[in-house]
């Protein structure tokens, strides 16, 4: 049975200019939640503080979150957020702050739990929106964590769990793609493809769906177009918008019918290699597409949505889509030590296994399969 689908949350704002959307929002004390110094150079933090100072808010801000963001940040950060007391939490940044903040959120409104397990099953997951409510300004075009009830943590023991609940799409998205325009071209690239791979796990998820296909196709066929744009002209205003957009859509796809085994395998590689997470989709992603092409619904919606965008073969596309943004061809090129990485395959492979990302995949591999596929995607 198809499950209930949510697009989004209440509030969905997109386009050129909508970060001053912000000036109509009432709350009446605001954390910011954002990485590095990105969001400060761009001038992105100063510009969104102003709005909310126009509104009467007084805001605090929550910095220091990492690529692929500990358990420990966030629980760092909640315990800023309950000497604060908030009512409005707002993410400014790419895919880990998002993830971030919305865990944040959780032991925020919660604080008697301690643990990142305790919001695991065979836990209930909590409610929140009691204390406040959630913002996102996203400030890549990849994750789409603006438009999902995911995020990927890394644990007390440095492996990267991922979470999913209904309960944790943010009340609001403002996706403007001013914000964007800081992303150097790798982080452009990198986050692209993992946009790119949203949408292309999500069309041959076995959960896939008419509406899922159709925001799952127009986000695709628009990143192949625009992400070589955006890649070699940052300030390229009209490619930035469309890629922002077409992100948010891939996401809209793939929170409802979920993904694959690039994400499972991509997560694992993160956990014991720390490769960024959408480098490692990227490398990943041509390999998958040869694997679940054995699949025959796989292999057909490949194919149809190839003539849909003018190419003979999807997987070759993809490939030529990563040379033209400088993806390397295989892991070889980012984890150099073969001997290494080759030893890690039989703990590697039990974890993907076991990624929820897995299960919906069009073909289920087992453990075998799993460490040939790694092995494969290693050496070309």
């Amino acid at each position: 049975m198809m499950r209930p689908m949510k697009l989004a949350g209440s509030e969905l704002m997109f386009g050129e200019g909508c970060l001053a959307y912000i000036k109509t929002m009432k709350y009446k004390k605001v954390s910011i939640v954002i990485g590095g110094f990105s969001m400060v150079k761009s001038g992105m933090l100063d510009k969104v503080k102003d709005y909310f100072a126009e509104t009467g808010a007084e805001t605090m801000v929550i910095s220091g979150v990492e690529p692929d963001p500990h358990f420990s940040t966030v629980m760092r950060g909640a315990d800023e957020m309950k000497a604060f007391e908030p009512d409005l939490i707002v993410a400014l940044g790419g895919g880990s702050v998002m993830d971030a903040a919305k865990t944040m959120w959780i032991y925020y409104e919660h604080p008697e739990l301690t643990k990142l397990s305790d919001v695991f099953p065979p836990n209930a997951f909590p409610k929140l929106r009691a204390k406040a409510k959630f913002c996102c300004i996203p400030s890549t075009s990849g994750t789409a964590s603006e438009v999902s009830r995911s995020v990927v943590i890394t644990d007390e023991k440095g492996i990267k769990q991922g979470l999913g609940n209904m309960e944790m799409m943010p009340d609001i998205a403002i996706c403007d793609p001013e914000v964007t325009e800081s992303m150097p071209p790798h982080i452009t690239a990198e986050t692209g493809m993992d946009a790119l791979t949203h949408a292309l796990e999500a069309l041959v998820s076995n959960r896939a769906n008419y509406m899922s296909d159709i925001l799952a196709k127009a986000a695709a066929k628009d990143i192949i177009e625009n992400l070589p744009k955006a890649y070699e002209n940052g300030h390229d205003r009209k490619a930035r918008e469309i890629m922002v957009n077409a992100s948010m859509t891939a996401g809209m796809a793939f929170t409802n019918v979920s993904l694959g085994i690039v994400h499972s395998m991509a997560h694992t590689l993160g956990s014991y290699f720390h490769i960024a997470h959408g480098l490692a989709d990227a490398i990943l992603l041509p390999y998958i597409m040869e694997f679940n092409s054995a699949e025959p619904y796989a292999k057909k919606a490949y194919e149809d949505f190839a003539v849909s965008i003018g190419s003979d073969n999807l997987i070759e596309t993809v490939k030529e889509l990563n040379n033209q943004v400088g993806i390397p061809e295989s892991l070889k090129a980012v984890i150099p030590d073969e001997e290494n990485y080759m030893s890690m395959l039989d703990e590697m492979a039990p974890v993907a296994k076991g990624d929820g990302c897995t299960k919906t995949n069009p073909i289920i591999p087992d453990l075998d399969q799993f460490k040939e596929l790694f092995k494969i995607a290693y050496r070309g």
